[in-house]
């Protein structure tokens, strides 16, 4: 059976003699470690949230059930490799085993007077599915469909490169410029802040003989092995958001097909390229505390489950989305990424990677460096790429895959830098929208010309927080404007800031409560007043929101003078006034807020206290902790995880989470590295057995 050891911090260390016990060793300290949030993100997976928190859950259970999530991981599981299924099946035992030993123990379910379910050996693959559902192009189609409703084609104005996306910092340099002689990598994924984090710092160490490794990363509560970021020893690996675009939304026209009730499987059509086709119907119940049970019918066309309307409304939407149309979520690579010994070995697997894409940088202690994108991307018209196209032109059909897939060797004196931009030409065959370049610069200006680069020079990158869109938005709105004598102070504060959106700068204060003035001006213009009536469920209203969109995008309608014929110098300067008696700084409003699942109840839930610290950084900073200018300043997203991946000595590596190791509020390590990530430091890796304690269970 796997031994679990814990460092400092309580990262557990797990150590077996097989792949199966280590993986039955890891399934079982997650659920020890994240009881409660393996349950949430079960039931997310299988939409059954309604049932524990009520009504407001019902939007996500909704698109869960008509989304066919389940049906999706049953079918991808069933194609695993013999291997890969044991080595999750192993998983599944632990977890449940884990879940076991903690009733009557876990803070939030005896909250909601319930216990934690057995997961069935499906259920991992339906957890990562549903984490990953809403990461790609789909809502942000959605958006750019009804932006071009309301606004034309002037609806590229408030384009920020896909500002609600995920997003992430990865780089890496070669041994020519570290002082140790071997590469570095860095990065930090940056999401949702989550409470418990959404990454779990975790090290895996088989000790077969003829199947040994030994792996220390991030993995995601709820899946086996480690995914996006790790280090073992000879080679690591990071990854960002490839944003690419590999969902379409598709306008059915659906029916009746000859009267019968609702939920036989042969009783509706839809409209597709050859005429009227039978689709896959079925109506399921989704059980709501304190409120009726809510029936929802989920039906299937060719093109994908329908997502949004209904038969009986003649029209849907549904969506295609390549783990569906392949039956396989790349589950695949996870033991070849542990087993991994070389930049080839991580290549080679990533081979096998479906979704979501991602850029990965690889870098080995032989030296060499590799960038690459890994994952699947259909082929098919522009038109599918930028919005919703017709179930019934057969123009709109998929005809293959994207091949090869972009990917260099970066020379030992050379570095790489991957933060969701757009990279160049091989992009226009990936995405649509991708991130603004400004992180990208930012950490290729602070690597350029260096040399004897050490970890703590990375963690100061990650540290970053000057705002580089801050300085056109100030040249071209602010300077030379002329407030009354409350926005003077306001202006002045502005212009003599240096750029940097540290905690404590009376001008970040002033940039911001600026900013946020004039986003609500614009917002309240008659030209947005049709975003009022969102035409979407309420899942999708973080994508559907104008104030949100104008906020992200000032600088591309600041570089058009007058969007939507606005004069937009005149709402600046307005704004300087708005903006007067603001904070005395950026950190007095510029908290971290991470989200719990009680804050979506109905009822007197509330989520276990978190102190609200002061934090450095906005969304276009490397040092990236996001805001809704216009909503508030709250950080609600940013780095979920930050590394250094040293391959001279993989414990000189460094890592944080925003959190801590354990899930229940009242363990010494659920909000212990806290005060580290909002300060920008890391905590040390340690590999070395003797320096961990072992840990002893009843």
């Amino acid at each position: 059976m796997a031994r679990t050891y814990r460092d400092a911090w309580g990262v557990p260390h797990v150590r077996a003699t097989s792949v199966s016990d280590l993986a039955h060793g890891q399934g079982e300290v997650t659920a020890r470690d994240r009881a409660w949030q393996l349950e949430h993100l079960r039931r997310r997976a299988t939409g059954t949230t309604a049932e524990v928190l009520g009504a407001p859950a019902l939007p996500w259970d909704r698109l869960a059930r008509r989304t066919c999530l389940v049906d999706v991981a049953r079918r991808a599981h069933a194609g695993l490799a013999d291997e890969t299924r044991a080595f999750v099946a192993a998983y599944v035992r632990g977890v449940n085993d884990g879940l076991d030993a903690t009733r009557g123990t876990v803070h939030e379910l005896e909250r909601l007077d319930t216990d934690a379910q057995p997961w069935e050996e499906w259920t991992p693959l339906a957890v990562f599915l549903a984490q990953h559902l809403l990461f790609a192009s789909l809502p942000g189609k959605l958006w750019a469909h009804r932006a071009r409703e309301v606004l034309g084609e002037d609806a590229r104005l408030l384009s920020h490169e896909g500002p609600s996306a995920s997003g992430s910092n990865a780089w890496a340099v070669g041994g020519d410029r570290t002082a140790s002689g071997a590469p570095l990598v860095g990065g930090d994924p940056h999401r949702v802040i989550e409470a418990p984090g959404g990454y779990m710092q975790v090290r895996l160490a088989c000790e077969d003989p003829d199947d040994a490794f030994d792996v220390v990363g991030f993995a995601f509560p709820g899946v086996p092995g480690v995914q996006h970021f790790a280090h073992a020893g000879d080679v690591a690996w990071a990854i960002t958001n490839g944003m690419a675009d590999y969902q379409d939304v598709y306008d059915e026209r659906l029916r009746r097909a000859d009267g019968s009730l609702a939920g036989v499987e042969s009783g509706a059509e839809a409209l597709g390229p050859g005429g009227w086709e039978p689709v896959r119907s079925r109506v399921e119940t989704i059980a709501v505390r304190g409120a009726a049970d809510e029936p929802v019918e989920v039906v299937v066309t060719p093109r994908g489950p329908v997502f949004e309307g209904s038969v009986e409304e003649g029209t849907g939407l549904s969506v295609r989305f390549a783990s569906d149309v392949l039956g396989d979520l790349g589950f695949d690579a996870l033991l070849p990424l542990l087993r991994a010994r070389s930049v080839d070995d991580v290549d080679a697997a990533l081979d096998r990677w479906v979704e979501p894409v991602n850029n990965v940088v690889v870098a080995d202690s032989r030296g060499a460096v590799r960038y690459r994108l890994a994952g699947r991307i259909p082929l098919r018209p522009d038109a599918n790429r930028r919005g919703i196209v017709d179930a019934a032109d057969p123009v709109t059909a998929w005809t293959g895959w994207l091949e090869p897939l972009p990917r260099h060797d970066v020379p030992p004196d050379g570095q790489v830098v991957t933060a969701n931009e757009r990279r160049g030409p091989e992009s226009e065959a990936v995405g649509t929208a991708f991130a603004p370049p400004h992180r990208a610069r930012r950490i290729a200006t602070l690597l350029d010309g260096r040399s004897g680069l050490t970890g703590e020079d990375f963690a100061a990158i990650h540290d970053d927080a000057l705002l580089l869109p801050a300085f056109a938005l100030r040249d071209s709105l602010v300077e030379d404007q002329e407030p009354s004598p409350a926005g003077v102070a306001v202006r002045d504060a502005i212009l003599a800031w240096d750029g940097r959106m540290t905690a404590g700068s009376a001008g970040a204060a002033a940039f911001a409560a600026w900013r946020s003035a004039l986003v609500r001006r614009i917002a309240a213009e008659p030209v947005f007043a049709p975003f009022a009536d969102p035409r979407h469920d309420l899942v999708f209203l973080p994508w559907m929101d104008p104030v949100g969109r104008i906020g992200h995008a000032l600088e591309t309608l600041a570089a058009a003078g007058t969007p939507f014929g606005l004069d937009l110098r005149r709402i600046a300067c307005d704004a300087l006034d708005d903006a007067a008696g603001h904070p005395a700084t950026w950190g007095a409003t510029h908290v971290a807020t991470p989200v719990h699942a009680f804050e979506v109840a109905d009822d007197d839930l509330r989520p276990p206290p978190l102190p609200r610290l002061p934090i450095d950084g906005d969304s276009d900073c490397v040092r990236c902790t996001g805001s809704v200018p216009g909503w508030t300043d709250e950080c609600y997203r940013g780095s979920v995880a930050r590394y250094v991946w040293d391959l001279a000595d993989r414990q000189a590596s460094a890592w944080v989470v925003p959190l801590g190791a354990a899930g229940d509020p009242a363990s010494p390590h659920a909000r212990d590295q806290l005060p580290l990530w909002a300060a920008g430091r890391l905590a040390p890796v340690v590999t070395d057995w003797d320096r961990l304690t072992e840990e002893t269970r009843p």
